[in-house]
């Protein structure tokens, strides 16, 4: 049974991994220019392996954000689904409904 504490939980699970997808991407290109200096300027080749290797765990953790979001949103979907056909109301529906315009915005222009 779905609750309005449940809606809210997952809610902020979804504002919180678009959080972490932004974060992250932010991270790959800071370190996509910090390897691209460090190649111009004709880094060390360890040091430069190293950095390569933080840009290729950084590029990684993108597409798992985004499984685990479009997972979050789904369940964010079935459980407001879920307290619409037991006609609730709250503020938490209005908020889950804005969330979920916000994480498809996010989601769908990386799907095409």
């Amino acid at each position: 049974m779905a609750t309005l504490r449940n809606l809210k939980i997952k809610t902020s699970t979804c504002k919180r991994i678009v959080k972490e997808l932004r974060s992250y991407e932010k991270e790959v290109e800071k370190e996509a220019a910090k390897t691209a200096d460090m190649k111009e300027k004709g880094a060390d080749p360890y040091d430069l392996k190293q950095q390569e290797n933080v840009l290729a765990e950084s590029r990684m953790m993108v597409p798992d954000c985004h499984k685990r979001l479009e997972t979050a949103l789904a369940d964010l979907k079935a459980t407001l689904a879920e307290l619409k056909e037991s006609n609730e109301q709250g503020a938490q529906i209005g908020e889950a409904e804005s969330t979920i315009a916000e994480v498809e915005a996010v989601v769908k222009p990386t799907e095409e």
